[in-house]
C-alpha cells in the first residue's frame, strides 16, 4: 500500500512541474532505518528561482508555487485522522525530518533550504486537538502538510478523458473512472441537484 501512496504523491508533484526522486527503492524490514532510508521522496522545481515557504502548515497547490526544494514524508493510513497521540504512539512517522536525514537531503537537493512536507490523510478538524497537533509538527520541523484528498482532487481535475495515459497506470485509472462517470470533475458538483431528505 505504501507504494500506492508514494505513487499518488509523485504524480501530484510531477503534475506541478517538480522533478521527483525516490532515494530508496527497497523496503527495510527487521531493523531501524538509516538516515538516508528515512526519506520517501525528494522534489525539485527547476523553474522556481526563489524558495519561499508559506507560513501556514496546511498547504494547497497554490502554496507550492514558490517552493523550490522539498523533502517529503508519505504516510497513508487512510482510515484515520492524525492526532498528537498518533505521533506519540508512532514516533517514526516524523523521523524523516531529523538532523541526519536533513543533512542527507541537503546533499540530494543541492541546498540547505528546503521544505519538510508530510503527506497524510487528515489532521484533526478543528479546535484544541488541531492546534496541539500543528504545534507538535512544527516542533519537529514540519513546514507543510498535504492531504491525500487535496492531491487526489488535483490529479482528478488535471486528467483529461480524451488523453491516453499509457505511461502512468494511476492517471489511466483516474481517466477511466472519469470517463465512466464514477468520478466527476469537482466543479460539476456545483450544479448537481441535491435530493431533499425529509
Amino acid at each position: 500500500m505504501s507504494a500506492v501512496n508514494e505513487w499518488i504523491v509523485r504524480e501530484y508533484f510531477e503534475s506541478l512541474g517538480f522533478l521527483v526522486g525516490q532515494p530508496r527503492k527497497y523496503s527495510v524490514p527487521g531493523r531501524s532505518k538509516t538516515a538516508d532510508e528515512e526519506i520517501d521522496l525528494v522534489a525539485y522545481h527547476p523553474a522556481h528561482a526563489v524558495h519561499e515557504m508559506p507560513r501556514h502548515i496546511t498547504w494547497e497547490t497554490a502554496d507550492l508555487a514558490r517552493v523550490q526544494r522539498v523533502l517529503i514524508g508519505v504516510r497513508g493510513w487512510h482510515t484515520e485522522r492524525f492526532y498528537v497521540s498518533t505521533f506519540e504512539q508512532a514516533p517514526d512517522i516524523l523521523r524523516f525530518c531529523g538532523a541526519e536525514t536533513s543533512a542527507y537531503a541537503s546533499r540530494l537537493l543541492g541546498g540547505s533550504e528546503f521544505a519538510k512536507v508530510l503527506c497524510l490523510p487528515r489532521l484533526p478538524a478543528s479546535g484544541a486537538l488541531r492546534e496541539k497537533t500543528v504545534a507538535l509538527l512544527r516542533t519537529h520541523g514540519i513546514q507543510g502538510v498535504l492531504s491525500f484528498r487535496m492531491m487526489l482532487a488535483e490529479l482528478i481535475d488535471r486528467v483529461d478523458v480524451n488523453r491516453n495515459y499509457e505511461k502512468s497506470d494511476l492517471l489511466q485509472v483516474i481517466r477511466l473512472l472519469k470517463n465512466y462517470d464514477f468520478v466527476k470533475h469537482k466543479q460539476m458538483d456545483f450544479f448537481e441537484k441535491r435530493t431533499r431528505v425529509s
